[in-house]
């Protein structure tokens, strides 16, 4: 008997035609599931996925259960959880602990069911799994053989736990993967972020100055499209290399502080706490639309945002407006949460073949290979394979290097 707790079974006709449209654009994962397919690596296995619970997102699900695992899913984030495609899991066989606007209570509650089924193997998306495991539930690290992590966020939390001692099971790095962070990270965030802000403000984005905070590889992305569409980009960082960086690539850098009052729009990207804060809101001009690419909604301020204001209104989908003492109006997005997939579908289709092929492949290595508890690189063999195999997939041959070639690169004589 299927176990699930979501908003209306009844929506799964139209989720599945949304999770269809995906799977039809995801060659890589079609070819694992048929590579895996008799084989059920997963057979017998329980696994757990703390995932944003979106069309693509159920092809990766859908993928874990045809490979034999029993799979019991809940939502990364509360505007992300999209209700009928929860509802097509769940008639697919798929456990589901979600529904779209729960509150911080209900997604740690969800978590809490999902973990009762005690899983050998964890998908997260944000390290919530893993430190809620280490937190609340000590007596279910035996049985965990470990997992994977997708998101920059993640993946500092458990770089973190690593360095305390705490970390007491393996868990693969996939948002380190080169055929994630350099596919997923820049080109997926570039275009869902802007796709976001553009279907929900439905304004011109050239000639606009957007600011853009961090210039990690999703800065990267969402800076090169800002620019792609005509904006002036500024960029605020901390790191003296990614700044020049920055610069080298065509973009003005200064600090939060100077940017405030310049800016038209606002996009957060670092992975830290309050980068916009009280200071920063207090300079901000009439109109500026703030919005938040990072996993958590901590990166814009909000309390400060609130003591600031004198009255809160929704004036279109996805987008709360302030009205501030001195008459000012800032829009903020999503609520400050992840914007590209609560005011939008997420990174597009082909983007996330890649990064949920690289996740079920680790799930299958972290399986068999018995590794010792800490945070581990996707092994560089899978890594090129998922490449390789996207690019078979597109009809693209590659060079091989001759014998000659090989025999020069390994010697240290001209």
């Amino acid at each position: 008997m299927i176990d699930f707790s979501i908003a209306d079974p009844g929506l799964a006709g139209p989720g599945q035609k949304k999770i269809d449209w995906a799977w039809s654009y995801m060659p890589v994962l079609q070819i694992l599931r048929n590579k895996y397919a008799a084989s059920k690596p997963f057979d017998g296995l329980t696994m757990a996925a703390c995932l944003h619970l979106e069309a693509k997102t159920a092809c990766l699900l859908n993928t874990l259960r045809d490979l034999g695992a029993t799979v019991f899913a809940a939502g990364s984030n509360p505007l992300s959880t999209q209700d009928d495609i929860c509802a097509a899991l769940v008639a697919s066989g798929i456990h589901v602990f979600s529904h779209h606007g729960m509150n911080n209570d209900e997604y740690s509650d969800n978590l809490r069911r999902v973990l009762n089924y005690t899983p050998s193997l964890i998908i997260d998306d944000g390290a919530d799994l893993v430190a809620m495991i280490h937190e609340e539930r000590k007596d279910l690290l035996p049985g965990i053989l470990g997992g994977n992590e997708e998101t920059t966020s993640g993946v500092k939390r458990l770089k973190a736990m690593e360095k305390d001692g705490v970390l007491s099971f393996p868990m693969i790095s996939v948002n380190d993967a080169k055929s994630k962070y350099l596919f997923d990270n820049r080109y997926g965030t570039g275009q869902s972020v802007w796709d976001a802000l553009l279907r929900s403000t439905n304004l011109l984005i050239a000639g606009k100055k957007v600011v853009v905070a961090g210039y990690g590889w999703c800065g990267r992305g969402v800076a090169m499209r800002a620019a792609a569409l005509g904006a002036h980009v500024i960029i605020v960082e901390v790191d003296p290399h990614k700044a020049f960086e920055a610069i080298m690539d065509g973009y003005e850098v200064m600090s939060m502080t100077d940017a405030a009052p310049r800016g038209d729009m606002f996009l957060t990207l670092t992975g830290n706490i309050k980068v916009i804060r009280k200071e920063h809101l207090e300079l901000m001009k009439d109109g500026v639309i703030l919005g938040n690419a990072g996993h958590f909604d901590v990166e814009i301020c909000i309390p400060d945002l609130e003591d600031l204001s004198i009255s809160k209104i929704t004036t279109r989908d996805n987008i709360e407006t302030y009205l501030m003492k001195n008459g000012r109006r800032i829009h903020l997005m999503a609520q400050g949460r992840l914007v590209n997939l609560a005011a939008g579908d997420g990174h597009p289709v082909e983007i996330m073949d890649l990064s949920f092929a690289t996740q079920l492949e680790c799930a299958i290595f972290v399986k068999d290979a018995g590794l010792k508890p800490g945070l581990y690189d996707v092994p560089p063999d899978i890594d090129g394979s998922v490449m390789r195999t996207k690019l078979k997939s597109m009809d693209i041959e590659l060079e091989d290097l001759t014998e000659e070639q090989q025999k020069y690169l390994q010697s240290w004589k001209e």
